[in-house]
């Protein structure tokens, strides 16, 4: 660990060790005088670094104790991204995904535009819930277009690979350049319901996000469903 940078990087730091859960949820981190000696740089500097974890979502402050490290209540692909980059997983420490449906659907009208087909067009889907701690997160379906599934067929069975843009990424020879993520509201489905676990009519916040590689093609759209008492954040560096 180089001294003496910034606040953006002592953040990022931080960040990873709590993403890949080196620093686990709960646990406290270092004093502001002690990222100051291990870091060489300012109090303030080190205020703006655990000022951006808090932003990010990644801390809370507990009276008497100090700065504590906390699971984010949603991560967004950036985070998984970086994770899947340190730990060779993009899900976080305590996070499990399960497969709950992998076949072939008609694209309706949202997956159509974002993946530039005709509504009705057959594409691929894999159905998802990820928990936190035993705790559903969120229900996914992620839609692929032919190309990744020919070189991806392992997305076509019912188990979970822990990357799949990544693995896609890779045999299609283009890197991940960015994400498109469109959010809105409305009322849970049956299905939606029985997966996150709600009952009785709930609204939930639904996120549209296209995966675009380097070379412009589209590696995934997904449409990631979530209970509306969750909060979204999505923080992209400028």
């Amino acid at each position: 660990m180089s001294e003496g940078e910034g606040y953006a990087g002592i953040a990022a730091y931080y960040a990873d060790k709590i993403r890949t859960g080196e620093i686990p949820k709960g646990e406290t981190l270092p004093s502001l005088r002690d990222v100051c000696e291990t870091h060489g740089v300012s109090m303030k500097t080190a205020n703006r670094a655990y000022a951006q974890l808090k932003q990010w979502g990644l801390t809370t402050a507990k009276v008497g104790v100090g700065t504590v490290a906390a699971a984010p209540i949603s991560s967004n692909i950036k985070s998984r991204v970086d994770t899947y980059a340190a730990t060779g997983k993009a899900l976080s420490e305590g996070e499990v995904s399960r497969i709950l449906e992998v076949g072939t659907v008609a694209a309706d009208e949202i997956v159509a535009a974002r993946l530039d087909v005709e509504p009705g067009t057959p594409v691929a889907v894999r159905r998802r819930v990820v928990s936190r701690d035993g705790v559903p997160v969120h229900y996914s379906s992620s839609y692929y277009p032919a190309y990744v599934i020919a070189v991806t067929p392992e997305l076509t069975e019912p188990v979970s690979t822990g990357a799949s843009r990544e693995l896609a990424a890779e045999r299609l020879g283009s890197r991940q350049r960015g994400v498109l993520e469109e959010v809105s509201q409305r009322n849970a489905t049956d299905v939606e319901k029985a997966a996150l676990g709600l009952t009785g009519t709930v609204g939930v916040s639904q996120v549209v996000r296209t995966v675009f590689l380097e070379d412009d093609r589209i590696v995934e759209v997904a449409v990631k469903v979530v209970s509306g008492a969750t909060i979204l954040k999505f923080y992209t560096p400028l």
